[in-house]
């Protein structure tokens, strides 16, 4: 496995895979990691796309994926790539849309232990009642994503 460190505008993104695909994107804090030198060729098609995104220039990430989770986490990881972007649904939706709404909690499980930040947009899932509950990554990040997707559902701060 190859692994890259790049600067985004949420921190040190760190991404892993190789020739099979990308089995890593994740975030931390600014300067907790050292920003890579050199791209791995198997990573520079991940991390281009990526920088597309946040320049706005990227809606959706073709890239090969190769994520490592149970049955049941794939599965959730799946729908999770349905959901466009600028858009959100709630977890029962997600629920619902896998089949059992007695699975919420497991669902909600699954997301948290989603290991592609952002290409497999977890973010995009909402607490029924509109709130940004759940995310890994941080709320503060959840929330700055659904706003880089959708500016028109930015709150006003006055």
């Amino acid at each position: 496995m190859e692994t890259v460190y790049i600067n985004s505008p949420l921190g040190i993104t760190k991404i892993v895979g190789d020739e099979n695909g990308v089995a890593v994107i994740s975030v931390s804090d600014v300067g907790t990691n050292e920003i890579s030198a050199e791209i791995p060729e198997v990573l520079k098609t991940a991390v281009l796309q990526l920088q597309e995104y946040f320049d706005k220039k990227r809606t959706h990430f073709d890239f090969k994926l190769n994520p490592k989770g149970t049955e049941f986490q794939q599965k959730v990881w799946k729908s999770l790539l349905e959901i466009p972007y600028g858009k959100t649904i709630t977890y029962m939706d997600q629920t619902k849309k896998l089949g059992d709404i007695k699975a919420i909690r497991a669902v909600a499980s699954a997301n948290g232990k989603n290991p592609l930040w952002i290409v497999v947009p977890c973010h995009r899932v909402i607490g029924t009642n509109g709130s940004l509950t759940g995310y890994a990554g941080g709320l503060s990040r959840k929330k700055w994503l659904i706003d880089h997707e959708n500016p028109t559902t930015q709150q006003s701060l006055f």
